[in-house]
């Protein structure tokens, strides 16, 4: 994996916007609260501003607070000692973060950095227990979402056991695309970047990268990747079609 190279330099992944409604609409942990219950949350959060490049947090910061992202894109990664980085995912709105210290309350088990311009909101933990106090649901919610987040985690692992390198850069490209049906989906990254996403050094992603584009799967211009062929991706990476 490459070193020294801040994510946030020349990488920008299509997001979601939360749908038009309350500050909550979209966000699966809280789908299932009353309005009013739902009100209460959003008055209980702090609204957040996250430049493009600007870190949230640090692994072994305080775990305090739930990051609800409404705007924008966030990766969530773990540092080496020697300042390799290894990106765990991208979250997207409507989707949060920082789950795991809502339960806790330890330090952070990773660092974050707003890879676009962001704007969330941050549920600190006294105001969730409060809630949860109240409300016992909003526990049950927090619980489905961490289980979610093992379930990827036990993903990951698996990929890194059972895919060559090839087929994580496949997997990691079809996630980046995210859910467009759009012919042809442009992904703005460098190789860096797609390395440390990946798991691999920046020569052998390369390598994978250019195989790719022989098979007329995507093509590279610049700095850009211009995925063609979602389907053929899915495979190498051997994902199910849908």
């Amino acid at each position: 994996m490459s070193t020294g190279v801040p994510i946030g330099e020349g990488l920008t992944v299509d997001h979601r916007l939360a749908e038009q409604g309350d500050a909550l609409t979209g966000v699966e942990m809280f789908a299932g609260l009353e309005p009013d219950v739902r009100q209460r949350v959003i008055a209980a959060a702090v609204p957040r501003t996250y430049r493009k490049g600007q870190i949230l947090f640090v692994e072994h910061d305080p775990g305090d607070s739930l990051i609800i992202l409404r705007r924008g894109a966030i990766a969530v990664f773990r540092t080496a000692p020697t300042g390799e980085r290894a990106v765990l995912t991208v979250v997207r709105p409507p989707d949060v973060l920082g789950e795991v210290s809502l339960l806790d309350a330890l330090t952070r088990s990773a660092s974050a950095e707003a890879i676009e311009d962001s704007q969330a909101l941050a549920l600190s933990r006294v105001a969730f227990i409060d809630l949860v106090h109240s409300n016992p649901r909003i526990l049950d919610a927090v619980m489905r979402s961490v289980g979610a987040l093992i379930r990827r985690l036990t993903e990951q692992n698996a990929d890194h056991v059972f895919l060559d390198l090839p087929g994580r850069v496949a997997k990691t490209l079809v996630r980046l695309a995210g859910e467009s049906q759009a012919p042809m989906i442009t992904i703005e990254l460098n190789q860096s970047q797609l390395a440390e996403m990946a798991g691999g050094s920046r020569q052998s992603v390369n390598q994978a990268i250019g195989s790719f584009a022989s098979r007329g799967w995507l093509r590279t211009e610049g700095r850009r990747i211009v995925v063609t062929d979602v389907a053929a991706l899915r495979r190498r990476a051997g994902m199910a079609d849908r």
